[in-house]
Parts: structure tokens; C-alpha cells; sequence
């Protein structure tokens, strides 16, 4: 009888034992599937290996601005929360959700760095998914609330070099005479010198000046991760209606 009921403890201890170490196990399994997974090594779960940065058609969009802008700085997939600065009264985080992470093909870039046009080179309208169309549409809302040219081009249809860079300066000129016109002129100079004339290269604004006598130039925008830049918790706390005084 004492061996029948040792017996009989031994099972519910063994018992109570692997279903201890069964939640245990399911825990830590939920965890790491809901959790931010920084149990996984940066290294050994995601080897990186190089690759390119630009496909066959933008490197070959690339040679055509090199030859139409050689004053210019031209730059290959810059994020737009790279050139862009957007106010933080709400969440930055969703922003860069949104648009933030979405990056130029090539950006035309003044001497101060500043991105004055934005080359998209994009697949023929019957080849691009709806998927990609949106992305596009997306980009181009937000650079023309910015009022920076976008100008397209479809792969294995691009333009010459004479021909890109007219309608690039062209585009920049109506631009700057636009801004000039409005009421954002006041804020500060604007990027050309008069309307109908191309935006001042480094030659231009370098000539004859010594290194002491150049001016420091802006900042761009904080880093793209915002590991500097103090924005509001996403999602955002409704605001608090104003209180009555009392009477």
C-alpha cells in the first residue's frame, strides 16, 4: 500500500513538473513573438552581405544628370525624412511610418545641400503595380506640398543630357520665382538670383572668396531614426478641453 501511494506522488510531482515547465517555456515563446525579438543577434539572424544601391536604369538615370549638372550635387536614394522637416507636434514617429522611410532616386542638390529637384525613375505605367503607383503618388503629394520639383522619368525612355538639364533649370527657376512671389520671401533669400535664371553653383558663390569669408552653412534635419529629436508619443493623448473659471 506505502508503494502504491509513493508511486502515486511520484506521477503528480512528475506531473506538476512538466506543466511547470510547460508554461515556462509557453511564456518565454509568447514573449519573444510579441516582444521587440531583441533575443535575436543583429549579426547572426540577419547576416548582411553588400549589394547595389541603384538599379541598371537609375545608374544610367545617374550618368544622365552627372553630364546635364555638373555644378550639382546629385545624390541616389536619400530618404525623404533626410531633406524634409516636419512639425512634431505630432507624432514624428507615425510620419516617418507613412513617408519618412520613403526614398528618393536621385536628388539635385545646390552648394549648401540643399535638395532643389527630384529625379524619380519609374517602371513603364503597364508594368508598375498598384502597390508601387501609390508609393509614387504618395512621394509626389508630399514633394509638391514641399515645393520641391518632381520630375519623372520611365525606364529605358530617358531623356538626353541637354534635355534634362533644361527641364530640370527651368523648373528650378519658376520655383524660386514662385517662392519669391509668395509670402515666404520674407523669411529669408531665396534660391536664385531672379526668375528665368538658373540657381547659383559653387563656382558661382565660391569665386574670389577666401575659406574665412564663407558663410556657415544650415544643418540638415536630425537624424532620420530621431535618436535626436524629442517628438510626442505615438499614438497622441486628445487634447484636454479648456477649463471654466469658475464665476
Amino acid at each position: 500500500m506505502n508503494l502504491l501511494w509513493i508511486a502515486v506522488a511520484a506521477v503528480l510531482v512528475a506531473a506538476i513538473a512538466a506543466g511547470a515547465w510547460f508554461m515556462r517555456s509557453r511564456g518565454a515563446g509568447e514573449d519573444r513573438s510579441k516582444g521587440s525579438l531583441d533575443f535575436l543577434d543583429t549579426l547572426t539572424s540577419w547576416e548582411p552581405t553588400p549589394t547595389r544601391v541603384l538599379t541598371s536604369q537609375e545608374r544610367l538615370a545617374y550618368a544622365v544628370l552627372a553630364k546635364a549638372l555638373p555644378d550639382y550635387v546629385i545624390l541616389a536614394q536619400v530618404p525623404l525624412s533626410r531633406f524634409l522637416k516636419v512639425p512634431t507636434r505630432n507624432s514624428y514617429t507615425e510620419w516617418l511610418s507613412r513617408v519618412g522611410q520613403l526614398c528618393a532616386d536621385l536628388v539635385v542638390c545646390d552648394h549648401s545641400s540643399e535638395v532643389v529637384a527630384v529625379v524619380d525613375v519609374r517602371q513603364p505605367p503597364s508594368q508598375a503595380s498598384e502597390r508601387n503607383r501609390k508609393r509614387h503618388e504618395r512621394m509626389g503629394r508630399v514633394l509638391k506640398a514641399a515645393g520641391i520639383p518632381l520630375h519623372v522619368w520611365i525606364e529605358n525612355a530617358l531623356p538626353s543630357p541637354e534635355a534634362a538639364r533644361e527641364a530640370i533649370l527651368s523648373k528650378m527657376s519658376a520655383a524660386a520665382a514662385k517662392a519669391a512671389a509668395g509670402p515666404a520671401a520674407a523669411k529669408g533669400p531665396v534660391p536664385a538670383k531672379a526668375a528665368g535664371k538658373a540657381l547659383p553653383t559653387l563656382a558661382d558663390e565660391t569665386e574670389g572668396v577666401s575659406p574665412d569669408e564663407v558663410i556657415e552653412l544650415g544643418e540638415p534635419p536630425p537624424s532620420t531614426w530621431f535618436d535626436d529629436l524629442e517628438t510626442r508619443p505615438a499614438p497622441l493623448k486628445p487634447p484636454t478641453p479648456p477649463r471654466t473659471p469658475p464665476r
